[in-house]
């Protein structure tokens, strides 16, 4: 709370606050991320954007369906989802993009709510290994039952749940994370989802 009233003072223009979900509200999709970016969603009031993991985040969606529209890093920029929607394991900006134990637990029963309003989702892809284990416990499993690691596929409940490392300059730049490797999970989310679209529509 004090780090992100410290930033409301030296930028009052910029969001400062809780960043709701953003998406289609039939969404079969959901991508959970970690949190907030002090100068991306932090600044703009949308997830993952106005910072790099949103044009990679976005591009891909757009990509393989999920996303229509231009990406151009504002929220008026009239993007919108397709079939899914973002939410974050951690609602406000934590200082120095590392939320602690006790704000992943608190923020937990808003993305339980996040989940639960989104009724039509049938996938999950968790980009990171926090949001990974925070969405496992929000679904009431325990990560231990479900280990992360990136291209991983869980069957958890009613849920199946993808693990991508997150999308963030410092993986991708360590090389950690390519296009290519991103792309894959949500190719196989697309292959998996297309078959049952097909199915209900005949």
């Amino acid at each position: 709370m004090a780090f992100r009233e410290s930033w409301r003072e030296r930028q009052p223009d910029w969001h400062n606050a809780p960043v709701p979900s953003f998406g289609d509200r039939r969404a079969r999709l959901l991508i959970v991320g970690l949190a907030p970016g002090l100068r991306g969603a932090n600044r703009t009031g949308r997830p993952f954007t106005g910072d790099y993991s949103g044009a990679l985040l976005y591009g891909t969606l757009k990509r393989f369906g999920f996303a229509r529209g231009e990406y151009r890093a504002d929220p008026d920029d009239g993007l919108r989802l397709v079939g899914a929607a973002i939410v974050n394991g951690v609602r406000c900006v934590p200082p120095q993009n590392k939320p602690t134990s006790a704000e992943i637990n608190t923020c937990r029963q808003f993305l339980v709510s996040a989940i639960k309003a989104y009724g039509r989702a049938e996938a999950i892809v968790a980009l990171g290994r926090i949001a990974h284990e925070t969405t496992v416990r929000a679904l009431g499993r325990k990560p231990a039952e479900f280990p992360f690691n990136h291209g991983a596929e869980h069957d958890c409940g009613r849920y199946r749940l993808y693990d991508s490392y997150h999308c963030s300059r410092q993986n991708t730049n360590t090389g950690r994370l390519t296009q290519e490797m991103f792309e894959a999970v949500f190719q196989r989310v697309r292959d998996e989802l297309e078959p049952r679209t097909a199915r209900t529509r005949r």
